[in-house]
């Protein structure tokens, strides 16, 4: 896969594009990512890349020019979707992580930063999105969660490929406890389930320990999983 990235600030993703897993994916080749910067498509002196916005208020507002000159320069795969990161696009969720890992082979992020943008840079987009109902510094933190979150569900990044399959959200509930050496840490001792060696055992328990943590911890996410069988029976 061809990540791109429009960013003002590519230096921000240095780090962790080559740590953990994402690093070793984007080292093997299973997805590059490709950052520009669109101050490289200025025109004036001081590569001005935000102007103060039309009708008065606080801050700058980044301008439409630089961005499509950006957008406009890189290569188009036949599965491309362009994604606008911004507060006022839908959230990020697994559903929507799948859906991009599946269905295309070229992502094109734009970075927000300033105040805001101009209007006129969403018509480049596809679609928005939006980590949740609160606004951050810039768009380059909810684009590194993009690509973390899409990279990871690529063929190969993953040592483990039924471990995608047990985790939070891909089945509508949240994840089961893990636990690990020693039985006993602080008095608090890991369930004889876990201990048994009985698999049938464990399974029903973990299934139930999902059950119980998403009623418990995500009431919305209980209430949808709870329609989504409802709907599998009709």
């Amino acid at each position: 896969m061809q990540i791109d990235v429009i960013t003002l600030f590519p230096d921000f993703f240095t780090s962790a594009l080559q740590s953990s897993l994402l690093g070793k994916a984007l080292a093997k080749g299973i997805a590059t990512v490709n950052l520009v910067n669109p101050r490289q498509f200025t025109e004036d002196k001081h590569h001005r890349v935000d102007d103060e916005p039309y009708g008065g208020g606080v801050g700058m507002v980044l301008k439409p020019e630089p961005v499509f000159a950006a957008v406009e320069s890189l290569s188009i795969l036949p599965r491309r979707d362009i994604i606008l990161l911004t507060p006022q696009g839908h959230p990020l969720n697994q559903s929507l992580l799948q859906d991009l890992a599946s269905n295309y082979e070229q992502l094109v992020l734009i970075c927000g930063h300033y105040e805001g943008f101009d209007e006129r840079i969403r018509y480049l987009a596809n679609r928005e999105v939006s980590l949740g109902d609160f606004v951050l510094t810039c768009g380059e933190i909810p684009a590194l969660t993009l690509i973390n979150g899409v990279v990871r569900l690529l063929p190969g990044t993953v040592g483990k490929v039924d471990s995608l399959k047990y985790e939070s959200f891909e089945a509508g509930l949240l994840d089961y406890p893990q636990y690990t050496r020693p039985s006993i840490f602080r008095d608090w001792e890991v369930p004889e389930v876990l201990r048994s060696g009985n698999h049938q055992a464990i399974e029903q328990w973990r299934y139930q320990q999902q059950l119980d943590r998403t009623q418990k911890r995500r009431p919305d996410l209980w209430q949808k999983w709870l329609e989504s069988r409802s709907n599998r029976t009709q």
